[in-house]
């Protein structure tokens, strides 16, 4: 199988380029291009406008006894979008831009036309002092009174809006520096305010610091004496939790009898009955016995231990 691209051809050992027939085409043939719309224009026959960029199918050709240094100008037929009347251009190669030439106007060309008359202008200048020192001379003369009116019409106009403004530009620096100094005195007085509730709140932790220091250091309050009459409730309960208290208590304590317990002691002991201890009872509820005023809450509370140990063993 052959190759499908092959970059050489095969010529015969006769082969004769002379003997090749050659196309006789016309020098104004037209080919179909695609291209955009170079400047922005508008038709001429229905007043549609054609932006800059807009693509077109245009046909192509070379303008015959048109050349610029050796380069052809080209001339483009495209047609308008809603009335499809023939709008032509052409190449500018010296101006490096298009030409429009039928068919519609180019919008924008007045800073174009402008531009251009200062050049020819320009041109114009150079060409006629290049040959005549006399008018460079004058040329130069008539440019520094052109600069000098120039320089006097400016100065006009600033004294003009100087009186119509009336404006004192000392006021306007003094107001600006009094601006400042309100602003920088208004700066420190907020400093100054800052600084002042800062020291306060250190000096009020310190307090509360120097505060809960002397409350620790504060000795603690003497104990309360206790009241006499606590002993009992401490031999209540005391009681209540065993009879080895009692027993530490009534040996603390003198116990003294009573006479109705002597008798009936010695009644016991001679064989007879102990005397009813009701009435005795009611006799010493009626008839309470005196006790002697000096007599202490302790020798009191031995006693009330005494009576209930001989109750309880009887």
């Amino acid at each position: 199988m052959s190759e499908r691209k092959v970059l050489n051809k095969y010529y015969p050992p006769d082969f004769d380029p002379s003997k090749i027939p050659k196309l006789k085409l016309p020098k104004d043939r037209q080919y179909v291009v695609r291209l955009m719309a170079p400047f922005n224009m508008r038709c001429k026959t229905c007043g549609e406008y054609i932006y800059k960029g807009k693509k077109f199918n245009a046909r192509k050709e070379t303008v015959q006894n048109e050349v610029y240094l050796g380069l052809p100008i080209f001339r483009f037929y495209i047609k308008c979008t809603r009335c499809l009347a023939e709008i032509t251009f052409k190449t500018d190669p010296e101006n490096t831009d298009y030409t429009m030439e039928h068919g519609a106007t180019r919008n924008f060309q007045a800073e174009k036309l402008l531009e251009e008359e200062e050049k020819r202008v320009q041109k114009e200048r150079e060409d006629e002092e290049l040959n005549n020192p006399m008018k460079v001379l004058e040329n130069r003369t008539k440019d520094s009174k052109l600069e000098m009116e120039v320089l006097e019409n400016l100065q006009e106009l600033k004294d003009l809006n100087q009186r119509q403004a009336h404006v004192d530009f000392e006021a306007m620096l003094r107001q600006h520096r009094l601006s400042e100094e309100e602003l920088q005195r208004q700066r420190q007085e907020e400093d100054e305010r800052e600084a002042a509730a800062l020291l306060e709140e250190a000096q009020k932790r310190r307090l509360l610091e120097d505060s809960d220091s002397e409350d620790e250091a504060a000795p603690a309050p003497r104990a309360l004496r206790p009241q006499p009459t606590a002993i009992l409730h401490e031999a209540l309960q005391s009681k209540r939790k065993g009879v080895g208290s009692r027993a530490q208590l009534s040996s603390l304590v003198v116990v003294k009898k009573t006479k109705i317990e002597a008798e009936s002691a010695g009644a016991r002991r001679q064989g007879q009955a102990p005397p009813a201890t009701g009435a005795g009872e009611k006799r010493g509820a009626t008839h309470p016995s005196p006790q002697p005023s000096g007599a202490s809450s302790l020798s009191q509370l031995g006693a009330y231990g005494d009576s209930e140990d001989s109750d309880n063993s009887a």
